[in-house]
């Protein structure tokens, strides 16, 4: 009987209960994990003293209010050039292997934050950010070869573990930054005579990451193990050696009559990478939609909580100092990862991929709800019990919002063509949340600013908008297959 194979045909199979989990290949699965630390260190580690690198460029000339929009410009040209290559690294892995993409992109973080280290004017910050971007295909790449490693019975236990390494990226990164950001001040002692360190007070905290970066690359030319079967020969790829004459023999299938026939080479196998248009199918399409809309609505909130906590309460927020914060911000990173490790597996066996992900989705409207509530609870009763009950509520909600990650990447790896165009598929699916992060982060502070300068709605009108641009995304989850 001959097994038809098409465009819409998943990738993936959801496990019949009774196929045993295979087990996770834990030692190319723990390289994976630990070069892919490399991409959270580096964009992290800037957090903390970006606003203080702005203004000792001198590109704002004294006024305070443009640090804000010079930061985020930074920041979102790093999206925009990953935009733009991300798909072409995806792709281009289909076909040469994860091993060397992921190889030229841990040296495209090491090289831009050398260089972001040793840059003294705006542009320069601005050209290392959009070389990092640029550069750096790997947070694709990485999912592909993740998918590479797992099958349909333990996919979910292994994507459990991404978020971990991106909070755990995103707690040390910030910590690096802020405590080794302008060494020859805060420590003269062991820094005050480095002239090269006065000269150039911010490369310390950059020279980490990108050194982790280089030890990176190194771990993953020795024993990192490519999982692309028969990939081009890069020189092959290049066009530099000559292809060679291939003899190739078409696969035959055995009909129930007994008679030969041919399998067409045009057929989508698993072994040759599909074109673009031939991605396009109404899955991937679906699958890259949710992702999309799922990091709008996530990096919104991200965006905001960190300004909320910090605007006074009579300007809408809850006036809390940096350092409340940053326990606040910790606290939610531990129990992410405990949730992930523990939990994630077991409530997508349970419940499946589409229904984490709506309920994920789902818990943004108390999420964005809350942040009123908060406000409206610390105005009549100031920093009581029932406040700080509101936001570890708040916290524990955006837990679940994280959840859909998890899920959604089942989605993608799910909705490819066939295992050779698992890479585009990733791809495709990251430069659409490439764009959203992009916009996501400068629309919604505007936004809130404008809501609190402005008073529209009593100074809420950005939690209504947030709202309902999750309730939209409710309704594109809702076309997502039942895995």
């Amino acid at each position: 009987m001959t097994t038809q194979i098409d465009e819409e045909t998943p990738l993936l199979h959801e496990n019949n209960g009774n196929k045993p989990p295979t087990p996770v290949p834990w030692i190319q699965f723990s390289l994976v994990l630990f070069l892919q630390l490399a991409e959270p260190l580096t964009s992290q580690v800037i957090y903390p003293f970006a606003p203080q690198l702005i203004r000792d460029v001198g590109i704002t000339k004294g006024n305070e209010s443009q640090v804000g929009y010079y930061v985020g410009l930074m920041q979102s040209l790093f999206f925009v050039t990953q935009a733009i290559t991300v798909l072409h690294w995806s792709r281009i892995s289909d076909r040469v292997g994860r091993k060397p993409v992921i190889l030229i992109g841990l040296f495209g973080l090491s090289l831009s934050m050398f260089c972001f280290g040793l840059s003294r004017t705006f542009w320069g910050l601005v050209l290392s950010r959009s070389l990092s971007g640029a550069l750096n295909g790997n947070i694709g790449v990485i999912k592909s070869m993740i998918a590479d490693l797992t099958d349909s019975t333990n996919i979910s236990k292994a994507y459990a573990y991404m978020p971990i390494v991106w909070c755990t990226g995103g707690t040390i990164g910030p910590m690096i930054g802020g405590l080794l950001a302008r060494p020859a001040d805060r420590f003269p002692r062991l820094f005050g005579n480095n002239e090269f360190l006065k000269k150039y007070p911010y490369f310390l905290p950059c020279a980490i990451p990108a050194t982790f970066s280089v030890i990176a690359w190194v771990v993953t030319f020795l024993f990192l193990k490519e999982t692309v079967t028969s990939p081009t020969p890069i020189r092959k790829f290049l066009g530099v050696k000559k292809p060679t004459v291939e003899v190739t023999c078409q696969r035959l299938e055995i009909p129930e009559d007994g008679s030969p026939t041919a399998q067409p080479r045009d057929a989508p196998s698993e072994g040759k990478p599909l074109p673009l248009r031939a991605l396009l199918t109404r899955r991937v399409i679906v699958a890259a939609g949710n992702y999309a809309s799922l990091s709008l609505v996530d990096i919104s909130f991200r965006a905001i909580q960190p300004v909320f906590l910090s605007t006074p309460i009579h300007n809408g927020g809850l006036g809390l100092p940096p350092s409340t914060i940053g326990k606040l911000l910790s606290i939610y990173g531990v129990l992410n990862g405990v949730f992930q490790v523990f939990f994630f597996a077991r409530i997508i066996d349970r419940w499946g991929s589409k229904r984490v992900f709506f309920g994920g989705i789902a818990s943004g409207i108390p999420a964005f709800t809350l942040f009123p509530v908060i406000n409206y609870l610390a105005r009549h009763q100031g920093y009581s019990t029932a406040v700080w009950i509101a936001v570890g509520f708040q916290i524990v909600v955006s837990i679940v919002l994280t959840f859909c990650y998890g899920a959604v990447f089942i989605f993608i790896a799910n909705s490819s063509p066939n295992r050779a165009s698992l890479g585009a598929t990733n791809g495709l699916s990251q430069m659409s949340v490439s764009v959203m992060r992009a916009i996501g982060p400068a629309a919604a502070n505007s936004l809130f600013s404008i809501s609190m300068a402005k008073g529209y709605l009593g100074g809420y009108l950005v939690y209504y908008v947030l709202v309902f641009i999750v309730c939209c995304s409710l309704v594109i989850a809702s076309m997502l297959p039942r895995l």
